[in-house]
């Protein structure tokens, strides 16, 4: 069964508000000079302070607490005390947590200092992706419905959806079933039903929708080093309008501060 009992919904969404304020501490320390090393052992302290464990550190090898995806880095940057911020960069930020057995995971991409206007187009298209996909999680429809509604919103701004990477469901496991791809056709895919959790997170790029692995083994970016934005969050399909787990209050109220 991949629906979770409302038992279990309330334990994910302790470990989701967990991560969301992770983010939110994270998100106030990001300013030019900073370093990823430095947003990352923060990121360790806070969760640590709050009784839970690193969701991504050690998982599948993976070294730190947090993945710092910079410019045109799409996911899985291994944050690095070389890689300082600079006024004008973006960086995606993704957090995992373990509390009470069950995952949270969120991503929020943040502007560094004075971005450029096409630039903070794509970071505010992108999140609308991730909120018309949301609008699609209820149990009446297909996981091809939710991911042609971010596809096509998207596209029809002239972006690219990264083919290669998916949102997913989570549980007490990180990962689990079904994949929730940001691309494809009304009607197709598994069935949703109510209770079922799944992460939504669009990966969008300003330019081509080709990505390439770092030598690292695990950073991605873009092939032709167009920025590229990501934002997830985590919820419970239902019946008449989804329930959204994680959210990005706790880091636009600190942000606006």
């Amino acid at each position: 069964m991949l629906e979770k009992t409302d038992s279990e919904i309330e334990l994910l969404r302790a470990s989701a508000l967990l991560v969301s304020q992770t983010l939110a501490e994270v998100g106030s320390l990001i300013c030019p000079g900073i370093t990823t090393h430095e947003l990352d052992v923060r990121a360790e302290e806070f969760i640590c302070d709050h009784g839970a464990q690193p969701g991504f550190k050690g998982y599948r090898g993976y070294p730190n607490t947090l993945c710092t995806s910079v410019n045109s880095q799409v996911v899985h940057g291994i944050p690095s005390r070389d890689a300082v911020l600079k006024d004008g960069d973006v960086v995606s930020v993704d957090c995992g947590v373990i509390l009470n057995g069950y995952y949270g995971d969120s991503a929020y991409t943040f502007e560094v200092g004075n971005v450029s206007e096409s630039t903070r187009r794509l970071l505010r298209v992108t999140k609308e992706c991730l909120f018309k996909g949301i609008e699609m999680a209820t149990q009446r429809n297909r996981i091809g419905d939710l991911s042609w509604a971010v596809q096509q919103h998207a596209e029809s701004h002239g972006y690219s959806v990264v083919r290669d990477l998916v949102g997913h469901g989570i549980g007490t496991n990180m990962h689990e079933k079904p994949e929730v791809p940001n691309f494809g056709k009304r009607g197709s895919g598994m069935q949703l039903h109510k209770n079922m959790v799944i992460c939504i997170e669009p990966m969008i790029n300003k330019g081509r929708k080709e990505v390439v692995e770092e030598k690292d083994g695990w950073t991605i970016r873009t092939k032709d080093n167009e920025p590229s934005a990501h934002f997830e969050l985590t919820v419970a399909v239902g019946e008449q309008k989804a329930d959204v787990l994680s959210t990005f209050s706790f880091i636009e109220d600190k942000l606006k501060s």
